[in-house]
C-alpha cells in the first residue's frame, strides 16, 4: 500500500470520476501537458480550490504564474464533495478558544467568514454557479440539541453571529422530513455550490488573466533554491516561489506536510431526478443538511433536483468496490422513503484531514508554501488558503503565517502508521455514533 500512487488507485489516467459533478459540467479548456522547461515568478502544484485562487489573485497583481497539475483541474477533492460553503474551522470556536485563547479563535472565526464571502465574490458570475443560501445542522441523538443551541448562542453572544438561528424538533422535520433528528440549527450565512463548477470557472478566470495550467503533468520533485525548482515527468519549471496545494494527494512529495496532513477517501451518490414537489417533500427552501455524527451525512439537492448524499468513509487507499451500496444504507437510515429511488452515479473521493482537523499551512524554505489539510471543510478555506498564499508572496504574510502559528500535531507512528491508527480511532467514534 506504501507504494500505491493515489492520484490512479481509484481513477483512470487523464479521467474523471463517473460522478454527477463530472457528467453535468461544461470543461471546454483543452489544457496541455509540460514537455519543456519554463521559467516563472510563481509555480502552483495542484489546480484544486486553493490552486487556482493562489494563481488567480497572483495574476490579478502581475505574477506570472504556471499551475501544474498531475491530473484534470478539480480532479480532486474539489471537483467532488459535497459542495457545502459554511463559515467557521473545522474546529468549533468553543475549542479553539481553549487552545488557542479568545483573541486567535477570534481572528480565525474572521477568516472563516472572509472566506465564505471570498466564494461567494469569485462564483456570482459564473454560470449556474452561484451560493445558495442555507445549510441546517442536524442532531442526530435528542442529548446533543441542548449542545446545538448553546452554541447558536455562543456565536451570537460572542461573536455577534446573527445568521444562524436554533431549531426545535418540530422545525427541523418541517425543514428535512427525516425520523433521524431532534432538532438542529439554521445557518443562512453559510450555503452550497457545485464544486466542479465552480474550479472550472476559477481556471477560465486563471487562463483569462494569463495564468498558463498544464494538465497531465505529474510533480516528481521540489527543490529549494533560488530559484526553486519543480520537476515533473516530462518537464522542469523554475520559480522564484511555489506553493503545494496537493491536500490528500501530497504523496511522498513533501514529508513535512505529509506526516500532518493524511489522506482519506468519502463517498457521494446522487439519485435520479425528482419533481419539484418531492424536492420539497425532502428538505424545504433548498437548503444543504449535514448531521452531528462522527462520520457525517451530508446531502443537498442538484440543479436538476437529484438528491447527492454523502457519506462514509474508509481509510485504506482503494474505494468500496460498491460505492452505491456503501452509501445508500445511510441515506436510507436518513429517509427510508427512498428505499424504490434509483441511484443514477456514485463516486468517492480522498481529501486531506490533520490530527486535530484545523488546516495546515507550513512556510517551507522561505519561498516554498504549503496550505492543505482542510479535513472536510475546504470549499471555501481552500479558496481563501489559496488567497492567503498569494498574499504572502505578495508581501502581505499576515493572515498566512497567522494560520502557520496554528498547532496541527505529526500523526502518531509517521506516514507508515498513521493509517492503522487512524482506523483504530475512526472504529470507535463509528461505534460511538452506532451506540
Amino acid at each position: 500500500m506504501p507504494n500505491m500512487d493515489l492520484l490512479t488507485a481509484n481513477d483512470k489516467q487523464g479521467r474523471y470520476p463517473n460522478s454527477y459533478y463530472a457528467k453535468n459540467a461544461n470543461h471546454i479548456l483543452e489544457l496541455p501537458s509540460l514537455f519543456s522547461d519554463i521559467e516563472v515568478d510563481v509555480c502552483v502544484v495542484g489546480a484544486g480550490f486553493t490552486g487556482l485562487s493562489a494563481a488567480l489573485h497572483l495574476a490579478q497583481s502581475g505574477y506570472s504564474v504556471a499551475i501544474i497539475e498531475a491530473q484534470r483541474i478539480g480532479f480532486g477533492a474539489s471537483g467532488r464533495n459535497g459542495g457545502q460553503v459554511s463559515g467557521g474551522q473545522r474546529m468549533d470556536q468553543e475549542g479553539l478558544e481553549s487552545m488557542l485563547g479568545d483573541e486567535h479563535a477570534r481572528a480565525l472565526w474572521d477568516i472563516s467568514q472572509q472566506s465564505v464571502d471570498l466564494v461567494r465574490e469569485l462564483s456570482a458570475d459564473m454560470n449556474d454557479c452561484g451560493v445558495v443560501d442555507g445549510i441546517i445542522h442536524t442532531a442526530h441523538r435528542e442529548r446533543y440539541v441542548s449542545e446545538e443551541h448553546a452554541y447558536t448562542d455562543h456565536l451570537c453572544d460572542k461573536y455577534g453571529y446573527g445568521k444562524i438561528r436554533n431549531l426545535s424538533r418540530e422545525e427541523t422535520r418541517d425543514l428535512v422530513n427525516s425520523p433521524a433528528y431532534y432538532g438542529g440549527t439554521l445557518d443562512m450565512g453559510a450555503g452550497h455550490i457545485d464544486p466542479l463548477r465552480y474550479a472550472f470557472g476559477l481556471a477560465r478566470k486563471c487562463v483569462d488573466l494569463g495564468v498558463m495550467i498544464y494538465e497531465q503533468s505529474k510533480v516528481i520533485d521540489v527543490q529549494s533554491g533560488d530559484p526553486a525548482l519543480v520537476k515533473t515527468e516530462g518537464g522542469l519549471v523554475h520559480a522564484k516561489f511555489v506553493v503545494l496545494a496537493c491536500n490528500g494527494y501530497l504523496g511522498r512529495l513533501n514529508h513535512r506536510v505529509a506526516a500532518r496532513v493524511m489522506p482519506i477517501n468519502n463517498f457521494i451518490i446522487a439519485t435520479e431526478p425528482m419533481s419539484e414537489s418531492a424536492q420539497e417533500a425532502l428538505i424545504k427552501n433548498n437548503h444543504a443538511v449535514a448531521d452531528s455524527k462522527f462520520v457525517v451525512n451530508y446531502f443537498r439537492f442538484s440543479l436538476d433536483r437529484r438528491l447527492l448524499f454523502g457519506g462514509s468513509e474508509s481509510y485504506g487507499y482503494k474505494f468500496p468496490g460498491d460505492i452505491t451500496a456503501t452509501v445508500r444504507k445511510p441515506m436510507l437510515q436518513i429517509y427510508p422513503q427512498l428505499k424504490d429511488t434509483r441511484i443514477d452515479y456514485a463516486w468517492g473521493g480522498t481529501l486531506g484531514i490533520t490530527m486535530n482537523r484545523m488546516p495546515h499551512f507550513e512556510r517551507m524554505e522561505g519561498n516554498i508554501l504549503s496550505a492543505s489539510g482542510y479535513s472536510g471543510h475546504g470549499v471555501a478555506m481552500a479558496t481563501m488558503g489559496g488567497k492567503m498564499a498569494a498574499d504572502a508572496i505578495r508581501g502581505q504574510a499576515e493572515q498566512f503565517d497567522f494560520m502557520a502559528s496554528v498547532p496541527t500535531p505529526r500523526f502518531p507512528g509517521g506516514m507508515m502508521l498513521r493509517s492503522p491508527m487512524l482506523v483504530l480511532a475512526m472504529l470507535w467514534y463509528s461505534m460511538r455514533d452506532r451506540l
